[in-house]
């Protein structure tokens, strides 16, 4: 039944016009949702509701440096209600209320605390593009659009200054995306962020020790400092 839903929802974007924001886009979704599909194998969730979140989970996307950011998760949920309504009309209407939470819930910026299993999913599957390959590829790609510099040379880790990722690429890595493990509402997520969260510290730990001039190697120190 989800993947009756899948090539739904799919057809209804491809029938869209094309976004311009590669960060949040089909491909995007289509991801979260096989994240969320690996997560929820070893829990009890309703597959309709996860993989409608999944798909329209950033239909409304503001701008990371929108003042009104915050609001986009609760936008989206109610574009869904009307999506649903309008173009799935055989989508259960009785699902609408979980998937419009799920969706809400699923932004780190909105604040709001998951309160049912398909949303826990939604939230860790969403959690995960930001980290491990793609989410490094996903913070150089909205940092450039946003015009922030990559790294600040002298003092890439903040040692001896205030983390900020409105000004450094790199700053967003210990300013939230070393702490989404910690944020995980399953064991399966907690699971996978974690070793993807090693792997943006070996990045880390690899930038450190080529902005000191050893290109053959990564600064273990880093890692051991960022992983204690």
């Amino acid at each position: 039944m989800s993947e009756h839903w899948q090539q739904r929802f799919e057809a209804w974007f491809s029938a869209q016009p094309p976004s311009s924001d590669a960060a949040h886009d089909l491909a995007h979704f289509r991801r979260v949702w096989r994240s969320a599909q690996r997560i929820m194998a070893q829990q009890h969730a309703d597959g309709r509701v996860v993989v409608a979140a999944c798909y329209f989970h950033d239909i409304v996307s503001l701008p990371k440096n929108h003042p009104e950011r915050h609001l986009s998760s609760a936008l989206a949920a109610e574009r869904t209600r009307a999506i649903l309504s309008a173009d799935f009309p055989d989508f259960p209407a009785a699902l609408h209320d979980a998937v419009a939470h799920a969706v809400h819930a699923h932004s780190f910026s909105a604040g709001v605390a998951p309160r049912t299993i398909e949303a826990k999913i939604v939230q860790d599957a969403d959690r995960l593009e930001s980290l491990g390959a793609i989410g490094l590829a996903r913070v150089f790609y909205v940092s450039g659009m946003l015009g922030r510099e990559l790294f600040d040379s002298a003092d890439p880790l903040a040692e001896r200054r205030s983390l900020d990722d409105s000004r450094y690429a790199v700053d967003h890595f210990q300013q939230k995306l070393l702490k989404l493990p910690a944020t995980m509402q399953t064991a399966g997520g907690r699971e996978l962020a974690q070793r993807n969260a090693d792997f943006l510290v070996d990045y880390l730990a690899k930038l450190c020790a080529e902005l000191n001039g050893d290109y053959a190697s990564c600064d273990t120190s880093v890692a051991a400092r960022l992983r204690d």
